[in-house]
C-alpha cells in the first residue's frame, strides 16, 4: 500500500473538504438533479445534464480524497530531525545566482502553494533539496536553464 506523506495541517484541510464535499456538496447537488429531473425530457435538460456532470466531479473528488487520507503518513513538522532537508521541514535556501535566500517548506502534492513558502516534495527544487545539509548546493534544472541553491539553514 502507497503511503502519501502530509503534514497534520494539510491532512486537516483535506479533511474538512472531505466532510464538506460529503455532507453539504453531495446532498445540495442531489437536490439539483431532483429540480432538473422535476422540468421534463432529459434529454434536452441542460439543469439536468450539469447536475450530473457535477455529481460526476463530487464522486470522484470523494474518492480520490478518501483514497488520500486512507493512506495518508502525518508527519508532524515538529518530530522532523534538522541534520538534513527532509519532509515538513522549513529550510533557509539562497539562490547563487540572484543572491536571494528564500525560506520553505518541503510539502506533499496537495499542500504545496509556493506563494505561502510551500514547495511539494516532488516538485524539481524539492526533489534536489530532500537529504541535504547545510552548505550543501542544489542544483535544479529549470525552464530558464539551471539554477544552483545553497542550504543555508534548516529551521
Amino acid at each position: 500500500m502507497e503511503q502519501i506523506p502530509i503534514t497534520k495541517e494539510g491532512y486537516a484541510v483535506l479533511k474538512k473538504e472531505f466532510e464538506k464535499l460529503k455532507t453539504i456538496d453531495r446532498p445540495e447537488n442531489i437536490k439539483a438533479i431532483e429540480v432538473a429531473r422535476a422540468h421534463g425530457d432529459l434529454s434536452e435538460n441542460a439543469e439536468y445534464h450539469a447536475a450530473k456532470e457535477r455529481q460526476s466531479f463530487l464522486e470522484g473528488r470523494i474518492g480520490e480524497i478518501g483514497y488520500k487520507l486512507g493512506n495518508a503518513k502525518v508527519i508532524d513538522p515538529a518530530s522532523v530531525t534538522k541534520d538534513a532537508v527532509r519532509f515538513a521541514c522549513r529550510v533557509l535556501v539562497e539562490n547563487l545566482d540572484s543572491e536571494e535566500k528564500i525560506e520553505y517548506m518541503i510539502v506533499g502534492p496537495d499542500e504545496a502553494d509556493i506563494k505561502a513558502g510551500k514547495i511539494s516534495v516532488a516538485s524539481p527544487l524539492g526533489r534536489a533539496l530532500i537529504g541535504k545539509q547545510p552548505g550543501d548546493e542544489a542544483i535544479v534544472q529549470a525552464p530558464g536553464g539551471k539554477r544552483v541553491y545553497e542550504i543555508i539553514d534548516i529551521l
